[in-house]
Protein backbone atom coordinates (compact mmCIF):
# COMPACT_ATOMS: atom_id res chain seq x y z
CA UNK A 1 0.00 0.00 0.00
CA UNK A 2 1.62 3.08 -1.34
CA UNK A 3 -0.99 5.70 -0.82
CA UNK A 4 -1.59 7.06 2.55
CA UNK A 5 -4.67 5.75 4.37
CA UNK A 6 -7.39 8.01 4.59
CA UNK A 7 -9.92 8.44 7.48
CA UNK A 8 -13.41 10.01 6.04
CA UNK A 9 -14.47 10.64 9.63
CA UNK A 10 -14.06 13.62 11.90
CA UNK A 11 -11.20 13.20 14.73
CA UNK A 12 -14.48 13.33 17.09
CA UNK A 13 -16.50 9.88 15.18
CA UNK A 14 -12.70 8.30 14.88
CA UNK A 15 -12.32 8.72 18.65
CA UNK A 16 -16.22 7.37 19.66
CA UNK A 17 -15.71 4.53 17.26
CA UNK A 18 -12.09 3.53 18.78
CA UNK A 19 -13.06 4.80 22.45
CA UNK A 20 -16.39 3.91 22.68
CA UNK A 21 -18.09 5.24 26.07
CA UNK A 22 -20.76 3.53 27.71
CA UNK A 23 -20.91 0.21 26.15
CA UNK A 24 -22.99 -1.99 28.19
CA UNK A 25 -20.24 -5.28 29.08
CA UNK A 26 -23.17 -7.45 30.19
CA UNK A 27 -26.55 -6.45 30.97
CA UNK A 28 -26.91 -8.24 33.85
CA UNK A 29 -24.52 -5.87 35.74
CA UNK A 30 -26.64 -2.42 34.96
CA UNK A 31 -29.99 -2.07 36.55
CA UNK A 32 -32.04 -0.01 34.40
CA UNK A 33 -35.94 1.55 34.10
CA UNK A 34 -36.07 1.23 30.19
CA UNK A 35 -34.22 -0.85 27.37
CA UNK A 36 -34.69 -0.31 23.47
CA UNK A 37 -33.99 -3.20 21.17
CA UNK A 38 -34.23 -2.10 17.21
CA UNK A 39 -32.90 -3.76 14.05
CA UNK A 40 -32.21 -3.19 10.56
CA UNK A 41 -32.84 -6.13 8.63
CA UNK A 42 -31.50 -4.39 5.73
CA UNK A 43 -27.81 -3.93 6.50
CA UNK A 44 -27.67 -6.00 9.34
CA UNK A 45 -26.91 -3.21 12.14
CA UNK A 46 -28.41 -4.08 15.24
CA UNK A 47 -28.85 -1.77 18.65
CA UNK A 48 -30.24 -2.23 22.77
CA UNK A 49 -30.17 0.70 24.40
CA UNK A 50 -30.61 1.32 28.21
CA UNK A 51 -31.69 3.86 30.86
CA UNK A 52 -31.30 4.60 34.35
CA UNK A 53 -34.04 7.40 34.88
CA UNK A 54 -34.08 10.15 38.39
CA UNK A 55 -38.54 9.58 38.38
CA UNK A 56 -39.02 12.46 40.24
CA UNK A 57 -37.04 14.21 37.64
CA UNK A 58 -38.00 12.26 34.60
CA UNK A 59 -34.06 12.68 33.68
CA UNK A 60 -31.78 10.35 32.12
CA UNK A 61 -28.85 9.90 34.90
CA UNK A 62 -27.20 6.74 33.39
CA UNK A 63 -27.03 4.76 30.42
CA UNK A 64 -25.64 2.16 28.43
CA UNK A 65 -25.85 0.15 24.57
CA UNK A 66 -24.24 -2.33 22.69
CA UNK A 67 -24.47 -2.66 19.12
CA UNK A 68 -23.44 -5.24 15.97
CA UNK A 69 -23.45 -2.41 13.85
CA UNK A 70 -20.82 -0.24 11.74
CA UNK A 71 -18.01 2.34 12.63
CA UNK A 72 -20.71 5.04 11.82
CA UNK A 73 -23.38 2.92 14.01
CA UNK A 74 -20.74 2.95 16.96
CA UNK A 75 -20.05 6.42 17.14
CA UNK A 76 -23.31 7.99 16.92
CA UNK A 77 -24.59 5.59 19.69
CA UNK A 78 -21.56 6.23 21.96
CA UNK A 79 -21.60 9.91 21.46
CA UNK A 80 -25.69 9.95 21.63
CA UNK A 81 -24.81 7.91 25.29
CA UNK A 82 -22.93 11.06 26.80
CA UNK A 83 -25.63 13.85 25.37
CA UNK A 84 -28.23 12.12 27.23
CA UNK A 85 -27.15 11.67 30.67
CA UNK A 86 -28.80 14.92 32.69
CA UNK A 87 -31.39 15.26 29.75
CA UNK A 88 -35.23 15.07 30.49
CA UNK A 89 -36.77 12.40 28.52
CA UNK A 90 -38.67 14.83 26.60
CA UNK A 91 -35.70 16.26 25.83
CA UNK A 92 -33.40 13.28 25.09
CA UNK A 93 -36.73 11.91 22.83
CA UNK A 94 -36.74 15.12 20.65
CA UNK A 95 -32.76 14.10 19.30
CA UNK A 96 -32.23 13.67 15.87
CA UNK A 97 -29.66 11.72 14.17
CA UNK A 98 -28.90 15.07 12.29
CA UNK A 99 -28.32 16.26 15.94
CA UNK A 100 -25.56 13.10 16.45
CA UNK A 101 -23.77 13.28 13.10
CA UNK A 102 -23.55 17.03 13.88
CA UNK A 103 -21.94 16.87 17.26
CA UNK A 104 -19.52 14.45 15.66
CA UNK A 105 -18.01 17.01 13.45
CA UNK A 106 -20.33 14.82 10.70
CA UNK A 107 -20.41 11.24 9.15
CA UNK A 108 -19.96 9.79 5.61
CA UNK A 109 -23.43 10.86 3.03
CA UNK A 110 -23.73 7.39 2.36
CA UNK A 111 -23.80 5.92 6.73
CA UNK A 112 -26.22 8.61 8.10
CA UNK A 113 -28.52 6.27 8.40
CA UNK A 114 -26.70 3.60 10.79
CA UNK A 115 -26.92 6.98 13.83
CA UNK A 116 -30.80 6.19 12.93
CA UNK A 117 -30.80 3.30 14.96
CA UNK A 118 -29.03 4.42 17.91
CA UNK A 119 -31.90 7.20 17.83
CA UNK A 120 -34.59 4.66 17.47
CA UNK A 121 -33.29 2.65 20.32
CA UNK A 122 -33.40 5.34 22.86
CA UNK A 123 -36.69 6.09 21.99
CA UNK A 124 -37.95 2.56 22.60
CA UNK A 125 -35.85 2.67 26.09
CA UNK A 126 -37.95 5.88 26.56
CA UNK A 127 -41.24 4.28 25.83
CA UNK A 128 -40.38 1.01 27.58
CA UNK A 129 -39.62 3.52 30.64
CA UNK A 130 -43.16 4.76 30.55
CA UNK A 131 -44.96 1.53 29.60
CA UNK A 132 -43.23 -0.18 32.69
CA UNK A 133 -43.82 3.42 35.22
CA UNK A 134 -47.77 3.56 33.99
CA UNK A 135 -47.70 6.21 31.97
CA UNK A 136 -48.87 5.14 28.54
CA UNK A 137 -50.13 8.30 27.70
CA UNK A 138 -46.49 9.35 27.16
CA UNK A 139 -45.36 6.50 24.82
CA UNK A 140 -45.40 7.92 21.18
CA UNK A 141 -45.68 5.55 18.55
CA UNK A 142 -43.07 6.07 15.70
CA UNK A 143 -44.00 5.06 11.92
CA UNK A 144 -42.25 2.41 10.93
CA UNK A 145 -39.71 3.39 8.01
CA UNK A 146 -37.43 1.90 5.89
CA UNK A 147 -33.49 3.60 7.50
CA UNK A 148 -31.06 1.72 4.97
CA UNK A 149 -31.31 0.98 1.86
CA UNK A 150 -28.21 -1.25 1.86
CA UNK A 151 -28.16 -4.77 -0.12
CA UNK A 152 -28.68 -7.65 2.33
CA UNK A 153 -25.91 -9.56 3.47
CA UNK A 154 -26.03 -12.70 5.33
CA UNK A 155 -29.21 -12.40 6.13
CA UNK A 156 -29.77 -16.23 7.26
CA UNK A 157 -26.17 -15.64 9.72
CA UNK A 158 -28.23 -12.68 10.88
CA UNK A 159 -30.90 -14.40 12.01
CA UNK A 160 -29.27 -16.86 13.81
CA UNK A 161 -27.24 -14.38 15.56
CA UNK A 162 -30.61 -12.25 16.61
CA UNK A 163 -32.05 -15.04 17.80
CA UNK A 164 -28.89 -16.77 19.77
CA UNK A 165 -28.45 -13.32 21.38
CA UNK A 166 -31.69 -11.39 21.31
CA UNK A 167 -34.34 -14.58 21.34
CA UNK A 168 -37.43 -12.77 20.06
CA UNK A 169 -37.23 -9.83 21.44
CA UNK A 170 -35.74 -7.60 18.74
CA UNK A 171 -38.06 -5.48 16.27
CA UNK A 172 -36.25 -6.20 13.31
CA UNK A 173 -37.55 -3.59 10.10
Amino acid sequence: MDKKFSWVYSEKAKDHFLNPRNVLKEEGDFRYDGKGIIGNIKCGDEMMFVIKVDRKKQIITDCKWKTYGCASAIASTSMLSEMVKGMSLDQAYQLSPKDLAQELGGLPEHKIHCSVLGAKALRAAINDYYRRNGMQEKIEKEQAQLVCQCKPQAQRLLHKYLEKHFGNKINIR
